[in-house]
């Protein structure tokens, strides 16, 4: 429940697609495997930011930022990273 977290967990849905799909299918779940404590009001401000947008940025990002999942690529529309 704290700043820290809540940049870890967007930095975490640039850079990593599989827990961006997590994210988003099971909010509480994907925080949990990764130890981050959102409240409530953060886990929602995230929730509410646009999938799309989210993986236009990743794309944008220099691979070398980037986590790569090979089992498990991001199933959005877009090939994100």
């Amino acid at each position: 429940m704290s700043q820290r977290d809540v940049e870890r967990a967007l930095g975490r849905m640039l850079t990593d697609p599989a827990f961006r799909h997590d994210f988003v299918e099971d909010p509480g779940g994907a925080c949990l495997q990764l130890g981050l404590q959102l409240a409530p009001p953060e886990m929602e401000a995230l929730l509410r930011l646009p999938r799309a947008a989210l993986v236009d940025l990743a794309d944008r990002l220099d691979d070398r930022i980037c986590r790569f999942h090979a089992l498990r690529p991001d199933p959005s529309p877009h090939n994100g990273r």
